[in-house]
């Protein structure tokens, strides 16, 4: 009776009595599927197509078997820490990952404290700044003064000019007036020092940024350019990424990150280059993010910021009571609903006045113009009545004969 030989690469059959010790032609190996070629481990010949895989001839000799090959154990991957799974007398434990409703609620709060991170800066940017401080430096001495003066007391407003329905103040005081001279005229609220050089203002600005990951870790990329280290601020906790970037042209970039995952804070880092900030965060689970930024997150409200106002403290100098066209100070109390409606009612009435008075004027200038026309009117009448009277006394004279 023929029996089938099963092993790998022969599929023959054989007579038992004519079994010999090199009657098979087999692969001992086992087959490898690596970058779409195809092979056994036994042997070095490798293809592409899957019929010339199955017709390599096998590179050991032996005799036939007709035992089919036992399948290797392949070990139980489960979830669980508990489950236990022996393999040739070893205890192999398998755990799968985390799940996305587990890690949500393992995630850390948001309120952390935030650690700062020291930045790297590179040998190209530190160049690039040294350059820019040299720079501004020549310019900064290029504005000479006396140093005497820089001993005075300056006295200025700190505040901005408002012009609001005719009236003239500042807002640090809000001493209202309607003459421009005496507007220009008011003593300043404030006694400091004298600034030459004019005041840049910090502009906040919008950078382009994003981010890749690899399987350890998170790399968001900003794109400031030659950024001043000593002035920028990076901060993390295990969720959230805050960045407090100054560079060139006084501009800063404001930004926070609640992440999609979770970070190891002690492995974080950050470089900066004269392109670009880059800051690598260290994944605490190797789990693909789906995204940068935590989608169940809802930002607050950003706070308006006023442009003028000035974060170092100063204290007044000036005296309301001294001041013949500052208010009482029971007109000041404007947090009140009473005083705002009797602010209101005081506006409602000026306007009313100011409305009157334009009516006035208008009607005054309209009586000039009538005044105007009749001046001109009879003007015009008395020219008339001259040159009527010229020619009656030409006609009169052209009567009298002539003289002998």
């Amino acid at each position: 009776m023929a029996l089938l030989c099963y092993n790998k690469g022969c599929g023959q059959k054989y007579e038992a009595d004519k079994n010999k010790d090199d009657s098979c032609r087999f692969h001992p190996g086992v087959p490898i599927f690596h970058d779409a070629l195809k092979g056994w481990s036994c042997c070095k010949k490798r293809t592409t197509d899957f019929s010339e895989f199955l017709s390599i001839k096998g590179c050991t000799r032996g005799r036939h078997s007709n035992e089919k090959p036992q399948e290797p154990l392949r070990p139980e991957v489960t979830s669980n820490k508990g489950d236990i799974k022996h393999t040739n007398g070893q205890e192999i434990i398998y755990q799968g990952p985390k799940s996305a409703e587990k890690l949500q609620k393992e995630r850390p709060s948001s309120d952390e404290p935030m650690t700062k991170l020291p930045p790297k800066v590179s040998a190209s940017l530190a160049q690039v700044l040294e350059k820019l401080e040299i720079s501004q430096k020549t310019e900064k001495d290029s504005s000479m003064h006396c140093p005497e003066t820089d001993m005075e007391v300056c006295t200025h407003h700190p505040g901005a000019p408002v012009f609001h329905e005719g009236y003239k103040y500042w807002s640090c005081c809000c001493i209202k007036t309607i003459d421009f001279n005496a507007f220009l005229d008011q003593k300043g609220c404030t006694t400091g020092k004298h600034r030459w050089i004019p005041k840049q203002d910090k502009k906040k600005v919008a950078c382009r940024h994003d981010w890749h990951q690899t399987g350890n870790s998170v790399v968001v990329t900003i794109y400031a350019k030659n950024a001043y280290p000593e002035l920028s601020c990076i901060e993390v906790n295990r969720t959230v990424l805050s960045c407090q970037i100054q560079f060139e042209n006084n501009k800063i970039f404001k930004r926070e990150f609640h992440l999609w995952g979770v970070i190891n804070v002690k492995k974080c880092s950050v470089n900066m280059v004269p392109s670009k900030v880059e800051i690598s965060l260290c994944k605490a689970d190797q789990v693909a993010w789906g995204k940068l930024e935590d989608p169940n997150y809802k930002p607050e409200p950003e706070p308006v910021e006023d442009s003028f106002t000035e974060n170092e403290s100063y204290q007044q100098d000036w005296d309301i009571d001294d001041d013949d066209i500052s208010d009482s100070d029971e007109e000041w109390a404007y947090d009140t609903p009473e005083n705002k409606k009797q602010n209101q009612d005081r506006d409602e009435q000026m306007k009313t006045e100011e409305e009157k008075q334009n009516l006035q004027r208008k009607e005054v200038e309209e009586e000039m113009k009538r005044a105007m026309e009749e001046r001109k009117k009879a003007e015009e009448e008395k020219k008339k009545l001259e040159e009527q009277r010229r020619q009656e006394e030409a006609e009169g004279y052209e009567d009298m004969p002539d003289l002998e």
